[in-house]
């Protein structure tokens, strides 16, 4: 609490050991623990940082996740597949130190520096999370994390699991933030929806979240987190090891996740060609559409009879 009362700025940071001596100093022995009790009974707790605010607040914010929250209801009420796609932040592929920790008789020695340059590779997992049915699908890639990417990992979980898993649907509903490969304003991400559109005969709805609002996505916190809890503490030494925890991943409330390896390289850094934008069957919403749209494929996908 020490600092100053004006502007609320605390440069003073005070362990049980420092209080213990300052208290020493007014003539009070008091041990750890008692101290310890203290701070609790006033309320004092070992807390950590909470990442929940935002910098960048959009006017429309309340209102784009509104209406996220209303097409999602619509499509679970008519059966059809929605699913939360995100990217997890890379990892790098090696006896490296990973946070967490372990119940172990000793501890695991790691690598005293984490270079790139000593990894075997760096591992780019894109997540989908099915909403109707609480698992999920992780495709690891090996180059650059680029649109093309993305929508293949989407491609494979539909071949695997989503046209099996919904045989009559001919819409599919995608939430997603709206920054980096998948950048809404950028034609590479819609010329890949397209060419997904065009493979699976799907008609594509794609939901973005708000800037700064990527943390409320359903994958960060019902699949992210339970895959990084699931290897915190053991370095990753090698892709099969990513792959192995990924899919042993386990929750109370069923959820469950295959994970498969992407080989391929995709190449960064890429321009848009002009016959690609004349392509692309883009029809904004009326609401928002900045960051809500849909993908129309040029052959719609047949009914199943």
């Amino acid at each position: 609490m020490a600092g100053d009362p004006i502007s609320g700025l605390k440069w003073t940071h005070r362990s049980l050991r420092k209080l213990q001596k300052a208290l020493r100093r007014r003539g009070l022995g008091l041990a750890l623990a008692t101290i310890a009790r203290l701070l609790h009974d006033r309320g004092f707790s070992l807390r950590t940082c909470r990442k929940q605010q935002a910098r960048l607040q959009d006017p429309e914010r309340d209102r784009q996740f509104r209406y996220i929250a209303r097409m999602r209801k619509l499509y679970l009420g008519k059966g059809l597949p929605v699913i939360s796609v995100d990217t997890k932040k890379k990892e790098l592929v090696g006896n490296f130190k990973n946070p967490g920790h372990t119940w172990r008789r000793r501890s695991r020695k790691v690598l005293d520096h984490d270079y790139p340059s000593w990894a075997l590779g760096q591992a780019i997992p894109v997540g989908i999370y099915d909403l109707g049915h609480n698992d999920g699908y992780v495709v690891v890639g090996m180059s650059h994390n680029t649109a093309a990417f993305i929508t293949a990992a989407i491609r494979r979980w539909w071949r695997v699991v989503g046209q099996r898993r919904y045989p009559g649907a001919r819409r599919l509903l995608v939430e997603m933030d709206g920054g980096g490969a998948n950048d809404p304003r950028k034609w590479l991400w819609k010329i890949a929806l397209q060419r997904l559109a065009d493979e699976t005969g799907l008609i594509l709805g794609v939901t973005h979240y708000p800037p700064g609002a990527s943390k409320w996505n359903p994958i960060e916190h019902r699949m992210f987190s339970e895959i990084s809890g699931n290897w915190a503490g053991e370095p990753l030494v090698s892709y099969e090891t990513i792959l192995k925890y990924i899919r042993t991943t386990r929750t109370e409330t069923g959820f469950r996740c295959r994970a498969c390896l992407d080989r391929k390289e995709y190449a960064a850094r890429q321009r848009a060609a002009p016959e690609d934008k004349v392509r692309v069957r883009l029809k904004p919403h009326r609401v928002l559409p900045k960051w809500n749209y849909t993908i129309w494929p040029h052959r719609p996908r047949p009914l199943r009879k």
